[in-house]
């Protein structure tokens, strides 16, 4: 099946809406067009091949060469520019690029000639080029290596038509307004913020570009702008929350909710965020099924605490008997790069078996428990991180909680917590509350305080180097 190119038809049908602005530069539909072909006929002039990797920040520069990469009819293969050179080029021989764009800022001593600055790139003297008329649903667009928690990154294929139900998928749930402006500060690297792109280009959407979160220009961006969507993790939210305290500023009127992804929030947040008619819509999805394919609406958020909803209207969900999540979805990644029995190890009669585990309420609305391979044994009690985080979160004191196993030689593992927080707090204390909630062998009775806990791009928690901390 294909599809008219989606920045085709809004030069077209939307030649003079807003397309792109990153508090500098302002641009419509059309005009992305035009300089999208003209960084086209400089991409003809390379040794690009099929794919073309991208290492870069959030910018104007970026936005526009993802386009005129998958305008060309090229593969975007996005790089993090947060990896050490050697899981670098790990990930650039795997997808066995012949050109990588690299911010000029990024450019490191060891990249070879592969690599070509952004500046260097401008320089090229381009040819007349034609943007490809048409789309191809089954067409990869975009390569993302997953964020490799545990093992090796894997690089996901996303083709059109991934990107495409899940736009719809999106809309249908969230609803589309004309006054539409989404603000993207999440990286473009990682789907939360490559996707905010792809929707613009199908709803005919603003997007609103920021380079790096920095809660008081984020938030003067939501009250003096017409930002009507902002991306956010839970502890983005927190920080918009702490200056709105601080500062006593109203968001802008056009302003319709905060997308929470990367984990859910506990009920203090958002009694908060109620507080202040703040309406958020907290979400589960992955790299593998382009963006959010469950989500709670915000509506929901106070009377169904911890849950991440029910499925998108393109979603299928059912769970093993273990918990296990199995989706069925037309966003759903047809595979890995190089590595075409990795998907179809993971899928059961059809359903996409996601790692994650969790449980459904009397109502059909989810809970993600953990993944399978976090999940701790002690005493041959089995022990989900995520179901005891979710319930500390409750507690006033405590900002972000991870939770980890610890060898023992008497139960096989104890859970331990890595606690961002009041670090006034006694042991005792928590200990104690974890009992009025848990099961006592899921308490916690070690709490360690730290200062911030470390997280990958999508704002997921690293929790193997916790538990190098104390293994």
């Amino acid at each position: 099946m294909k599809t008219q190119n989606w920045l085709l038809k809004q030069a077209q049908t939307n030649p003079n809406h807003l397309a792109i602005d990153d508090g500098r530069d302002y641009l419509t539909f059309l005009q992305v067009q035009e300089k999208v072909t003209i960084l086209a006929g400089k991409l003809a002039q390379t040794d690009a091949g099929d794919k073309v990797g991208l290492l870069a920040l959030n910018s104007l520069d970026t936005y526009l060469l993802a386009l005129a990469i998958i305008c060309s009819g090229k593969t975007i293969v996005w790089l993090n520019w947060r990896l050490a050179s050697e899981e670098l080029f790990r990930q650039i021989d795997d997808s066995e690029l012949k050109v990588c764009l690299v911010e000029d800022n990024l450019l490191r001593p060891e990249m070879d000639d592969r690599f070509i600055a952004f500046s260097d790139f401008q320089k090229i003297a381009g040819k007349d080029v034609e943007l490809v008329q048409e789309f191809d649903y089954d067409h990869v667009a975009s390569i993302m290596y997953t964020s490799g928690t545990t093992g090796l990154p894997k690089g996901v294929l996303q083709t059109f038509g991934n990107h495409f139900y899940s736009a719809v998928s999106s809309a249908l749930n969230l609803g589309l307004n004309e006054n539409d402006e989404w603000l993207c500060v999440a990286p473009i690297f990682h789907i939360s913020g490559f996707s905010i792109i792809m929707r613009s280009l199908i709803y005919s959407m603003t997007v609103r570009l920021v380079a790096k979160f920095d809660a008081k220009k984020i938030s003067q961006i939501l009250s003096e702008e017409p930002v009507s969507i902002m991306s956010v993790v839970p502890f983005m939210l927190k920080k918009l929350l702490k200056i709105k305290q601080e500062m006593k500023t109203s968001y802008n009127s056009n302003f319709r909710f905060m997308l929470l992804g990367g984990g859910t929030t506990n009920k203090p947040t958002l009694k908060e965020c109620e507080n202040f008619s703040i309406p958020v819509v907290q979400c589960y999805g992955m790299t593998e099924t382009c963006s959010q394919i469950i989500a709670l609406k915000a509506s929901d958020a106070l009377k169904k605490i911890g849950s991440v909803g029910q499925p998108l209207f393109t979603t299928q969900l059912r769970l093993l008997d273990n918990g296990e999540i199995l989706l069925k979805s037309p966003a759903l990644s047809p595979g890995y790069l190089n590595l075409p029995e990795k998907m179809a190890k993971k899928k059961l009669d059809g359903w996409y078996r996601t790692g994650d585990v969790g449980h459904l309420d009397k109502d059909g609305y989810l809970y993600i428990d953990g993944r399978i391979d976090e999940m701790m044994i002690s005493g041959g009690e089995n022990i989900f991180p995520q179901e005891v985080e979710q319930v500390y979160l409750q507690h006033p004191g405590i900002d972000e909680i991870a939770v980890v196993g610890k060898k023992n030689l008497e139960w096989g593992e104890v859970p331990i917590a890595f606690v961002v927080g009041d670090q006034s707090l006694k042991t005792e204390d928590l200990i104690h509350f974890g009992f009025e909630h848990l099961a006592h062998y899921k308490v916690p009775k070690e709490y360690i305080f730290v200062s911030e806990l470390p997280t990958n791009a999508s704002g997921k928690i690293k929790r193997y180097l916790l538990r190098e901390k104390i293994n």
